[in-house]
């Protein structure tokens, strides 16, 4: 863990010059105005702070977790890279894999979902759409139960499209919401207690990355370990 000038802690899981890897805490955001502690603030400062530099500080963003969510977080130290890591995700070359506590016994125990998914107007949600419908964009995904878990199963999910809260949904629509998720029907908590809904936080982590080093063109894995709020799961990992 390395400290920073915020005081919030940052972990750093992979770092050169051309990229940084860092897992994001829940709810972090991993973008916000300025003002707004956010995972791209924090690790400008890391970078400010350990190298001494007084002038700004380049870091592009090629994706970004939802703000209740946990785990690897890749940023990219140069234009060059991050023009190039922007490709690899555009292109769906990287792979992510995340971990979600699903309420309830996830069946069968390996499988894949495909469904058509669209915003709600006016609400920062998603839902299941009918094929054809205006607005609907196709979501896929691979998961694979892993073990019980209190209250659920713990599920390994392998997105292959990156739509908007798209694990999330596509578990809640099923009948088995992450848990901590009460925006898509789960009913356990998880997690801290929050008195505003923008710091609550649920089941759900993206475990690893794995993409292309932007110049050395080599495949690199970058694993976040499970935040302390996953004890209460009675997991074994």
């Amino acid at each position: 863990m390395v400290a920073i000038t915020t005081q919030t802690p940052l972990m750093v899981l992979y770092e050169d010059n051309h990229c940084l890897a860092v897992a994001k805490p829940a709810p972090l955001p991993t973008q916000a105005p300025p003002g707004i502690a956010s995972l791209e603030t924090t690790a400008k400062e890391y970078l400010r702070a350990k190298h001494h530099k007084k002038g700004r500080i380049y870091l592009g963003v090629p994706h970004r977790l939802d703000r209740p969510v946990s785990g690897v977080v890749l940023f990219a130290r140069q234009t060059t890279s991050a023009q190039r890591l922007a490709e690899q995700f555009e292109k769906r070359q990287v792979t992510k894999i995340y971990w979600g506590a699903a309420e309830g016994e996830v069946q069968p125990a390996e499988g894949r979902w495909e469904d058509w998914l669209g915003k709600i107007e006016g609400q920062a949600r998603v839902e299941r759409l009918a094929e054809g419908t205006p607005g609907a964009r196709r979501a896929a995904l691979r998961c694979r139960c892993l073990q019980r878990c209190a209250g659920g199963t713990l599920v390994e999910f392998q997105p292959e499209t990156g739509r908007m809260h798209q694990i999330r949904v596509q578990a809640a629509t099923r009948g088995w919401p992450i848990r901590g998720d009460f925006d898509y029907g789960a009913r356990l908590q998880f997690g801290p207690p929050a008195e505003l809904p923008r710091d609550r936080v649920i089941a759900l982590h993206a475990r690893s990355l794995t993409f292309l080093h932007p110049i050395r063109f080599e495949p690199i894995t970058v694993v976040a370990p499970l935040p302390d709020a996953w004890r209460e799961l009675n997991i074994d990992v």
